[in-house]
């Protein structure tokens, strides 16, 4: 059974198509309090899992060992802009640890904002893999690796004593069992793993709520959560839902998307965990339907759901300018908890 439109895209007042998807929030006590599709489908939370990829980092002292800034400890979890301000900070990463751009492994990627990519070009300049949108993840893994005596040659393989590390601390977080854990390779080459969307859900609410898991992590996830409420810039950047959300929120939200459709949501206070994930993988629907289940929930107030209204229903315009149709959530999605 195909899981239900959760996004439709129309044309001259005709749909003309649509976004089928999953979306999953569970409560404190890990029980799903709302849904939509099928729950158990799983997928690899891609960039969404940044989160829990650092906490074997940020428990291991390598934070007050290098002197990490929370601005650097909001990056090190960022898809971020490939931004002057991203750029800089993961240099300073890289320097505090003794190393360069060069023990990099996340590929080259051209910046995401267009002034970007011409300052680029206008000075004859290639994309580097500090512009990669995970580089500050990247650093994280050499910044614990310098730490611990490990070797960096080698640190994006699946049998590093970093990805273990990682492997157990994903699979306490989300309540599912190592064995059934696949792994793939993301687009930054690290190693990435998958679940089912209720687990990713419940790994977010571990994340706002990880009083369980031992004062160690603990710690490590409200240091964290703490850096990304205060430099929300990093974990994104200019024109982008992920820091305009939490930057709005004042730290009621964590969110963090995922490439191939996914969304994850922490709420804090409440205790919820939320992931979407978009069917199709296309990278925007995840965004109207987060922004729409946040306010059907009246987590916001109305003055900072309409600051970030315009991720939920959009005009589509051509290259002339032209409305040529909207973007929207299907009256499908109505959270009723």
């Amino acid at each position: 059974m195909s899981n239900p439109i959760l996004v439709e895209v129309s044309r001259g007042g005709v749909l003309e198509s649509f976004h089928r998807g999953v979306i999953c929030i569970v409560d404190k006590d890990d029980k799903i309090v709302f849904s939509m599709g099928d729950t158990e489908q799983v997928c690899y939370p891609r960039s969404a899992l940044k989160f829990f990829q650092q906490i074997p980092l940020l428990v291991s002292g390598a934070v007050e060992h290098f002197g990490f800034t929370e601005k650097e400890i909001a990056l090190f979890c960022g898809s971020h802009n490939g931004e002057l301000q991203h750029v800089e900070t993961v240099r300073s990463i890289l320097s505090k640890i003794g190393l360069d751009e060069s023990h990099l492994q996340c590929g080259p990627q051209m910046p995401t904002l267009k002034d970007d990519m011409h300052m680029l070009i206008k000075n004859d300049l290639q994309p580097q893999k500090i512009h990669n949108n995970c580089s500050g993840k990247h650093a994280g893994f050499l910044a614990y690796c310098v730490y611990k005596n490990l070797s960096t040659d080698d640190y994006i393989h699946p049998g590093h004593a970093l990805h273990r590390e990682i492997l157990e601390v994903i699979s306490d977080f989300h309540r599912y069992p190592k064995e059934k854990i696949r792994q793939g390779i993301d687009g930054c080459s690290a190693p990435i793993f998958s679940f089912p969307v209720y687990n990713q859900a419940v790994a977010y609410k571990n994340l706002v709520s990880p009083d369980g898991f031992g004062e160690d992590i603990t710690r490590a996830c409200r240091m964290m959560v703490d850096a990304i409420v205060k430099y929300p810039e990093m974990i994104a950047g200019k024109k982008r839902y992920c820091s305009d959300l939490m930057r709005v929120s004042e730290g009621k939200l964590i969110g963090k998307t995922g490439a191939d459709g996914v969304y994850s949501i922490g709420i804090m206070g409440l205790n919820y965990g939320i992931c979407i994930k978009v069917d199709d993988g296309k990278m925007g629907p995840q965004y109207n339907i987060a922004q729409a289940v946040i306010e059907q929930l009246n987590i916001l107030t109305e003055e900072h759901n309409e600051e970030l209204r315009h991720y939920m229903r959009h005009e589509n315009k051509n290259f002339g300018g032209l409305v040529t149709g909207e973007t929207y959530v299907s009256d499908n999605v109505r959270i009723e908890l």
